[in-house]
């Protein structure tokens, strides 16, 4: 058991170490051999965990579909909301996160991989179906469409605050939803909302308070 523990803390290093690497150089740039110069193994200890480095792409992008924190709500466009401010959250902070969209956008890596973008579109439209079942939704709303144009201007988003430097990702997003959802949301629902962008913080608090510091006040 502990072998294998010890395996899983293996590979979960050396993904963060190519995702930083693929965040800092891009996929076509970055090497095997700079890959060894960052973590503690052999090229034989690599090659047992990924022995290519499309292995190591590919697998990055299997981490990009992630709910960490999010939590059931009483309304589901509420858990809407949150996926996409907890993602504004944590991928500036987790290179993991960070190098999945780095991948997505890159057209060699995305010619080569594909991206997540469909299963987030998924999983948005998965939770608007819910939320217009549920009376929260306008009657107009196309949840796959309205799903799939959130995905894309959260991903433009990210690359516009990227060279902005006075705008912060949560802050945006939170604007965004703020543009978004008195077009989507019958008027009841949408006073309840919180779109605060300091709202993963408060949900990732709850979930470990030892694991978020400095969870601002709005």
């Amino acid at each position: 058991m502990a072998k294998q523990e010890r395996a899983i803390r293996t590979r979960r290093s050396v993904l963060v170490a190519a995702s930083e690497l693929f965040n800092e150089v891009g996929y076509e740039a970055a090497t095997i051999g700079a890959l060894l110069e960052r973590v503690e193994l052999t090229r034989g200890g690599l090659y047992f965990h990924f022995a290519t480095k499309e292995q190591l792409a590919r697998a990055v992008l299997d981490e990009a579909v992630t709910l960490e924190g999010l939590q059931p709500q009483a309304f589901k466009l509420q858990e809407w909301v949150d996926i996409a401010l907890l993602l504004a959250h944590r991928v500036p902070r987790e290179p993991l996160l960070q190098a999945s969209v780095r991948l997505s956008v890159d057209p060699l890596s995305r010619g080569l991989f594909g991206t997540r973008w469909p299963d987030w579109v998924t999983v948005g439209q998965r939770l608007l179906d819910e939320a217009k079942e549920k009376g929260e939704l306008l009657p107009h709303v196309d949840t796959a469409e309205t799903s799939r144009l959130l995905v894309g201007a959260w991903t433009g988003v990210l690359l516009i605050t990227e060279v902005m430097p006075d705008c912060t990702l949560p802050e945006e997003i939170s604007s965004l939803y703020e543009l978004i959802l008195p077009s989507v949301a019958t008027s009841g629902v949408l006073a309840r909302l919180d779109t605060s962008p300091y709202r993963a913080e408060r949900l990732l608090a709850a979930m470990d308070p030892s694991a978020v510091h400095g969870v601002g006040a709005e």
